[in-house]
């Protein structure tokens, strides 16, 4: 599954150019605050599309229905999500299901 190039910003890591992206509406689980907002990492060089990395934040979506004030995903962040994953064996180039990366702990669901 390859990522929209349109809404996808550009990051390098350690020599590795990325892009990721967050969904711009929430899901519904999303939007009630019942479960924190998820973005999508994926190589950009490469004709073929490898494995994708989805990161689950320990934030609510900011497009969130309930208004919880939530921290923007910075680039530093996803760096940080980057280098844990490949260091827990996540591979860009390799065809595959999604890798996923919960870095949710502390996340309070609002009811």
């Amino acid at each position: 599954m390859a990522l929209n190039k349109k809404g996808s910003r550009r990051i390098t890591v350690d020599g590795i150019e990325y892009r990721w992206r967050i969904r711009r509406k929430p899901s519904y689980m999303q939007g009630l605050c019942w479960t924190p907002m998820t973005y999508a990492v994926e190589a950009a060089s490469g004709s073929q599309p490898g494995t994708t990395l989805i990161v689950t934040s320990g934030q609510a979506h900011p497009s969130n229905w309930v208004g919880v004030e939530t921290e923007p995903i910075r680039p530093a962040h996803v760096a940080a999500s980057i280098r844990e994953a490949r260091g827990q064996g996540w591979d860009p180039t390799r065809v595959g299901s999604p890798f996923q990366l919960d870095r949710s702990a502390g996340f309070i669901a609002q009811s």
